[in-house]
């Protein structure tokens, strides 16, 4: 396990105080080594253990946070990596909602091999954050051996994906049509999401395929079994831009439980 080293991001979201320096880290992170899928893939997982207190953040963080990077190219034997993340759970702190994990996070990672029946090296290049009262970036380098003879699966492993959202089929989604409307910066859209009530208080998060376009908080009306959401789509260049509804998608989160969708049609 090793620790973490901080780093620098360029711009920091709107949210706790980001702080300077620190005695001591609050978070460690290392890699359960999984087992080889009937699939020829290999179920890993990312270990992030959390101080008391403190947080790590979902894909995408919500209102404010420090979106995670990671990057496996120095990697061998490995051709993709699929993270299967788990329901996040929905934070408040002076009005401002986000989306992450406390304690501990099991992130499984899928990792597709060039050749199936070889050893893979899976080393990675981790940016995340954390959070208590302050926000800390921070980076760190983990690398693990996944042996292609290893069967047996992890049951770590396997409840963090048993906590996966529904897909849009599992929760009788019917249909997702947009609107698109251009704004001064960006894009305005508009999602019709046919999709039955997840029950207690609904929070939709729409992400873009393209990260540097910032997506705000999503604003929700539901329809009997309409759920609308609306959000702006602001990309680097702030103005209208080319938007592949295909590449958008739509996370549903209520009670503890989220459904996942991959794109929209255009409303007509």
């Amino acid at each position: 396990m090793r620790k973490l080293k901080y780093f620098v991001l360029a711009t920091l979201l709107a949210g706790p105080a980001l702080a300077d320096d620190h005695d001591e880290d609050h978070a460690a992170v290392d890699i359960l080594p999984g087992w080889r899928t009937d699939a020829g893939t290999h179920m890993a997982a990312l270990r992030v253990t959390l101080d008391e207190g403190w947080k790590t953040y979902w894909r995408a963080p919500g209102e404010a946070g420090l979106p995670p990077l990671f990057d496996w190219a120095q990697s061998e034997n490995v051709q993709g990596v699929t993270v299967h993340w788990p329901v996040p759970d929905i934070f408040l702190s002076s009005g401002i909602e986000t989306l992450g994990f406390h304690d501990e996070l099991v992130l499984p990672l899928e990792i597709h091999p060039g050749d199936p029946a070889a050893d893979i090296l899976l080393s990675g290049d981790l940016q995340m954050g954390i959070c208590d009262n302050i926000c800390v970036p921070f980076q760190t380098e983990v690398s693990a051996h996944l042996s292609g003879a290893e069967t047996v699966a992890d049951p770590r492993i396997e409840l963090a994906l048993q906590r996966r959202p529904d897909s849009a089929v599992e929760a009788g989604l019917v249909s997702a049509r947009c609107e698109v409307d251009p704004i001064a910066d960006g894009l305005r859209v508009t999602a019709h999401l046919d999709l039955p009530a997840r029950g207690g208080e609904e929070l939709a998060v729409i992400e873009a395929a393209d990260r540097s376009i910032w997506v705000s908080a999503a604003k929700l009306e539901r329809a009997g079994g309409v759920l609308t959401a609306v959000a702006d789509l602001v990309p680097p260049t702030a103005a209208p831009f080319e938007l592949d509804l295909d590449t958008l998608r739509f996370t549903v989160l209520a009670d503890g439980r989220a459904v996942d969708i991959q794109g929209c049609a255009a409303a007509r």
